[in-house]
């Protein structure tokens, strides 16, 4: 059988298959807008908190209208104990508590110690809890540029302090925009690598997983190319519509999707052929999925993991996928600056490519 021979009885495999159809295609297109939906808000919106007000001066007023105003947070109620306060928390009818000590407006006009502001947060939901901190930060941070640096002018020379923050490359700082990038390189691996892997498990209870060199290259190269439709989709369409920062490089997007799909395939049908049939491949590896997000270094960077974690996770080529096609896609970043990473996943590539074709190809063609 010859490579384009291959290649085709490759995509009537696929298309035939409602398993095969449904993973390696059809799953793409159902996580391109299952997944980003519950994220569609970008940011926590109306956190419940209770405030503790001991001050009762304009200024802890004006914080307390300045916290109901912003979006992220909603003031349930006022309180003038702690008790109550951790009482409203304990019942899970806020996700946080303020406290405005007594002598605040004093303080932050004269200097004087022995007041302050405190931030009680639920960390369960990191967050939700990183929310009600900014948004306390901002208010705060508001009050003394507007009310009180105009009246300290007079003892202190030069313009009011004014801290500016600007995200980059997620302008809105949102969720989605941040996660689905990341997810959507382990989607398309995961996809991709149980379609060749059942592929591969299905010949194998045939008895006909064994292949020439030709047949090899022909299912290898259908399977990368059906990747590469997924690969192209999720990073252009999918991403535009769901309104994820798109196209920052795409010519580099484009270069590096062959070499991505060509591993994960390769790994794919290497895999498969260890397996007996279709439903243990989906059993084995769709599990993994959830580890292999954490590992890309996305939750987590992978600086800060243990090293032989680390190592392990650029064994992974959705982590070498991730920091290549992130940084070239959302951030603009050029090859030059992702060579590291892509040299990985060429090396990942090879190495793939060729232990896969070594334990598939036989002269005889004799099955296992």
């Amino acid at each position: 059988m010859s490579v384009g021979e291959a290649f085709l009885a490759t995509w009537r495999a696929i298309v035939r298959s409602r398993e095969l159809l449904a993973t390696t295609l059809l799953a793409v297109l159902l996580y391109s807008f299952y997944y980003p939906a519950p994220y569609a808000q970008q940011t926590s919106l109306e956190l419940p908190i209770v405030v503790v007000d001991q001050d009762d001066s304009a200024l802890s007023r004006a914080m307390v209208r300045d916290l109901e105003a912003t979006r992220a947070v909603r003031v349930q109620v006022v309180e003038t104990s702690m008790l109550a306060a951790r009482a409203t928390m304990n019942a899970g009818e806020a996700d946080g508590a303020i406290l405005i000590a007594d002598g605040l407006e004093r303080q932050l006009r004269t200097g004087s110690p022995g007041s302050g502001v405190g931030v009680w947060v639920n960390a369960t939901y990191l967050v939700r809890a990183s929310a009600i901190r900014d948004a306390v930060t901002a208010v705060i941070q508001n009050l003394v540029v507007t009310r009180l640096a105009p009246a300290s002018q007079a003892t202190r020379a030069g313009p009011p302090i004014a801290i500016v923050s600007e995200p980059l490359f997620n302008l809105t700082g949102g969720y989605k925009n941040y996660v689905f990038p990341a997810v959507a390189v382990v989607i398309i691996q995961q996809t991709l690598l149980i379609g060749a892997a059942s592929f591969m498990a299905g010949r194998r209870r045939e008895g006909t997983w064994r292949m020439g060199l030709s047949e090899y290259l022909g299912t290898l190269a259908a399977f990368s190319s059906a990747g590469a439709v997924t690969c192209l989709f999720l990073f252009g369409m999918a991403f535009w519509v769901q309104g994820v920062p798109v196209g920052g490089n795409i010519g580099g997007v484009i270069a590096i999707t062959p070499v991505f799909v060509v591993c994960v395939a390769a790994l794919g049908l290497g895999l498969g052929s260890f397996f007996d049939r279709f439903e243990r491949a989906m059993a084995i590896i769709a599990p993994a999925s959830v580890p292999f997000f954490f590992l890309t270094g996305a939750a987590w960077p992978l600086d800060q993991m243990p090293r032989v974690v680390a190592a392990i996770a650029w064994l992974i080529p959705s982590t070498a996928g991730l920091h290549t096609f992130v940084p070239l896609n959302q951030m603009g970043a050029s090859l030059y600056e992702v060579r590291g990473a892509a040299a990985i996943l060429l090396a990942l590539a090879a190495t793939c490519v060729v232990l896969a074709g070594k334990r598939i190809v036989s002269r005889t063609l004799n099955s296992g």
